[in-house]
């Protein structure tokens, strides 16, 4: 019955995720064509009851403190080893920045955490980074800092013309780059990257290698970059013409991108096209 707090098994965190969605309405300033959210229909929650958000993250981390969430049908046959709370993850169906009071949403979750003693979970951000220049954005960040908090920033590109054709944004590219640069000058930061085959065909060598060239330029200027994860589709995305990349080729990218830059990376696999 919830509308904006939810648990995955997350394959990247290695453990349960509770996620909050603060875009119910399916707004986001992307339009990516990886993305599973289909954006032609509208959702039956059109915006974020703040009251009803915090009373259900707060019930969502008593089921997890107390084990009863592995005791459910959908979770009780989770291993063990990731029978555990890695993160609350600001994600869903929309960019989570777009949130007018973000700054604001990002203190009260922190304070639920606290209240259930759960200091060392992670707060993680994930984000496209297009809104981190605006002031309460960069307000929700310092509280993040303060609170176990990470950026995973999208970075799906190494050129204005395959962002354009990827994400379908009027947002530049090089706002996108001048946000990520900024906030990994201030705290280490995961880059996020989605690579896939659009109308059967992966990004090109030259396209991976100016990627690889805007990972080194962040470094150069002082940001610091943690990891960087390399994945292709594990969802049904919502245009037909873009499939997932194969094993060997996220391999290759993760490869490339160690080899080139220096920095860790690490590969996630798609579905079975």
């Amino acid at each position: 019955m919830n509308r904006f707090v939810y648990p995955v098994l997350s394959r990247r965190s290695q453990g349960v995720s509770i996620g909050v969605n603060l875009n119910p309405d399916k707004v986001c300033n992307f339009d990516c064509v990886y993305c599973q959210v289909d954006r032609m229909t509208s959702s039956e929650t059109r915006f974020v009851e703040m009251g009803q958000l915090l009373t259900e993250l707060d019930e969502m981390l008593g089921l997890v403190v107390s084990g009863q969430l592995f005791r459910t049908k959908q979770f009780s046959v989770v291993p063990p080893p990731l029978q555990r709370l890695n993160d609350i993850a600001f994600s869903g169906d929309g960019e989570p920045t777009t949130y007018k009071n973000f700054d604001e949403i990002i203190q009260s979750c922190a304070a639920l955490k606290q209240k259930h003693g759960l200091d060392s979970v992670k707060m993680v951000l994930i984000t496209n980074a297009s809104m981190f220049h605006r002031d309460h954005v960069q307000r929700g960040l310092e509280i993040m800092d303060a609170n176990q908090g990470e950026i995973w920033a999208k970075l799906d590109a190494g050129s204005e013309e395959y962002y354009r054709l990827i994400e379908r944004t009027s947002i530049p590219f090089q706002r996108v780059l001048d946000n990520i640069e900024q906030a990994a000058s201030i705290r280490p930061i995961v880059i996020q990257s989605l690579f896939m085959k659009v109308n059967d065909q992966g990004p090109a060598d030259n396209e991976l290698e100016m990627f690889c060239q805007r990972l080194s330029h962040i470094r150069q200027q002082g940001g610091e970059i943690s990891l960087v994860q390399i994945y292709t589709i594990a969802r049904l995305p919502a245009e037909s013409y873009v499939t997932p990349l194969a094993d060997s080729e996220v391999d290759r990218i993760v490869e490339l991108v160690t080899s080139k830059t220096g920095i860790q990376s690490v590969g996630y696999y798609g579905y079975s096209s």
